[in-house]
């Protein structure tokens, strides 16, 4: 069964959808079969691997709007073991139109527990607000990775999306879990970054990634050329630090699930 991690963050510009398609790239380059879902109306995680929006045929309004099977949505990429549920402009009306639709919290859960299975990871890139639509993938995540970029400010707006997880997880899903904070446009130059740095893992100490992604032109200029930074230039600081992002994240997981087949052997004794 596939692990679904949203990367959900309502402040913009803090790279939310670099990180999510780019551990999703690097998690497929390590042989784990991932899939991106773009769950924001910006649709820029489609553009990000190498399809125009535009030209998108169906896409995940089709799935959540008119129930269409996820599974004949979803399109290969160029890049290893990755897979994309794309978005399109569509996507803006979806939350209006979901207002009214029965269980409407559960709704992306029913599109993705469709495919999970044939996954190992789904990383939703989240709509860069707080709306239905990210509400939904909350409900439909077992954890959320949290970029914070390293610059004045970072914290601003982290509390009201700490607070909405804690509302997902009384209400609506309650085994999400933080995946993690993750640091992000890093410059070891800056003593306002190393400030940053210092005062997330202070505050938040174990939720923090060991990893941090690096300030990195060949980040921002992957997407204009439809590739991910691994795939545009894999010996980059960007598509070091993404990959060690994915060992990190998979040795956590792998650790996880040792824990709890050990707490279920206990259990049955």
């Amino acid at each position: 069964m596939g692990k679904v991690i949203s990367v959900a963050n309502q402040k913009g510009g803090v790279g939310k959808t670099t990180t999510a398609i780019n551990l999703a790239a690097s998690l497929g380059v390590l042989d784990k079969k991932t899939l991106i879902v773009d769950a924001d109306p910006q649709a820029n995680a489609t553009s990000g691997v190498g399809f125009d929006p535009t030209n998108v045929k169906a896409s995940i309004y089709q799935a959540l709007i008119n129930g269409e099977e996820a599974d004949h949505l979803i399109l290969q990429t160029n890049n290893p073991n990755l897979y994309i549920l794309p978005a399109h402009i569509d996507l803006v009306g979806a939350e209006i139109e979901m207002i009214n639709l029965p269980s409407r919290e559960f709704i992306m859960k029913r599109v993705i527990d469709e495919v999970k299975d044939q996954f190992d990871y789904v990383i939703i890139d989240c709509s860069p607000s707080l709306g239905l639509i990210t509400l939904n993938s909350l409900t439909a995540s077992d954890s959320v990775i949290i970029p914070v970029q390293c610059e004045y400010f970072a914290l601003e707006g982290l509390g009201k999306l700490l607070n909405t997880v804690k509302i997902v997880q009384s209400r609506l899903n309650t085994d999400l879990e933080i995946e993690g904070l993750l640091l992000t446009m890093y410059d070891t130059r800056l003593r306002l970054a190393n400030q940053v740095v210092e005062e997330v893992k202070t505050h938040f100490q174990q939720l923090v990634f060991d990893t941090l992604i690096h300030r990195n032109t060949t980040l921002g200029e992957a997407p204009s050329h439809g590739e991910t930074v691994i795939m545009h230039d894999a010996t980059c600081k960007g598509a070091i630090n993404y990959l060690n992002l994915a060992k990190e994240l998979i040795t956590k997981s792998e650790k996880s699930a040792v824990a709890v087949s050990s707490n279920e052997v206990t259990d049955e004794c």
